[in-house]
């Protein structure tokens, strides 16, 4: 092959790769191209899903009327809207404890609102079951038990049965009703429903001996300890964030819910019951669902030496 014959031959390889290098890059900056715009578009879709269901950082409305149990709070006062401007915040940007008391509420509030109409004590006082235990069968420190959170010798002297086997600080129903006995008691004590629950939270000698101390007269009157200072506000916020939870950037739709447990029925027994489990099996379920229906069975079994009848419910 001559000299002209190779630089012509090595010229039309050069060209060949260089077209085909050509084709290659356009390919490649289409492709890039294609991609931006389609991250551009989902990011814009995105953003404008979030922008309709992201929770807006803002400082929560004061300027409207506060009460509790009919009791107003003087909103005049900046000392009050201070301490309700803390809770508020403070109960509206802890999201994932919040988010989970509005969906529990709408399962046990129908319960709750129905022992308190019953029995004289003003609906508000259910948000109190969320101030103490988040609408868990919660256990203190201290011992404390329950929705409502009784001591043990508190709670037997309002007739709940409290033992190794049986413990119905766990019963909503009964402790709810051991509830009223005990909130209208304080009432009774302290003449204003604002100072039963301040009481509620520190116990009613502690707070007569404040109250005779700094000649107080109502709630907001009191220097009380930290916690029983930010009790009432707290049930307050808690009640206003519940209400109207969108208002405070909660979207909940209502299948998100935890709905009522109603898919059961009432077995009576009055007999020793050797093992939960076995009982459940001879009723088609198992164990978990029986302790789930009746959290204040506390124990593998139950003794029952006195023959005492209880119910105990069983899933459908």
């Amino acid at each position: 092959m001559t000299d002209s014959t190779k630089f012509y031959s090595m010229q039309k390889s050069l060209a060949s790769y260089t077209l085909i290098l050509a084709a290659f890059v356009t390919l490649a900056v289409f492709a890039s191209s294609t991609q931006k715009d389609n991250e551009t578009s989902n990011s814009s879709s995105n953003s404008s899903e979030m922008s309709d269901i992201s929770q807006v950082i803002k400082p929560v409305n004061l300027d409207k009327d506060f009460s509790f149990a009919g009791e107003a709070f003087p909103m005049n006062n900046f000392d009050v809207r201070e301490r309700l401007d803390r809770e508020l915040s403070r109960n509206t940007y802890w999201h994932s404890n919040t988010l989970l008391n509005i969906k529990k509420a709408n399962k046990y509030f129908p319960v709750i609102e129905k022992i308190l109409a019953e029995n004289g004590v003003p609906d508000d006082f259910k948000y109190l079951a969320v101030a103490e235990s988040d609408l868990r069968n919660a256990v203190s420190p201290a011992g404390a038990k329950g929705f409502w959170q009784f001591m043990k010798p508190t709670g037997k002297s309002y007739s709940l049965e409290i033992n190794n086997e049986v413990d119905e600080r766990y019963h909503l129903e009964k402790a709810t009703l051991a509830f009223t006995k005990y909130i209208k008691r304080n009432k009774e004590r302290f003449g204003s429903w604002l100072l039963a629950a301040a009481a509620y939270n520190m116990g009613g000698t502690r707070l007569s001996k404040e109250i005779k101390l700094q000649h107080g007269n109502s709630y907001f009157d009191l220097n009380l300890n930290q916690e029983t200072s930010r009790y009432v506000f707290r049930l307050v916020a808690i009640k206003e964030i519940l209400t109207n939870p969108r208002d405070f950037g909660f979207y909940i739709e209502p299948v998100q819910m935890y709905q009522p447990v109603t898919e059961f029925y009432e077995v009576e027994v009055n007999k020793a019951v050797s093992n939960w489990g076995t009982f459940a099996e001879k009723y088609g379920t198992n164990y978990r669902m029986i302790k789930v229906l009746n959290p204040w069975l506390v124990s593998s079994k139950l003794t029952n030496s006195s023959k005492k009848k209880y119910i105990v419910r069983v899933p459908k």
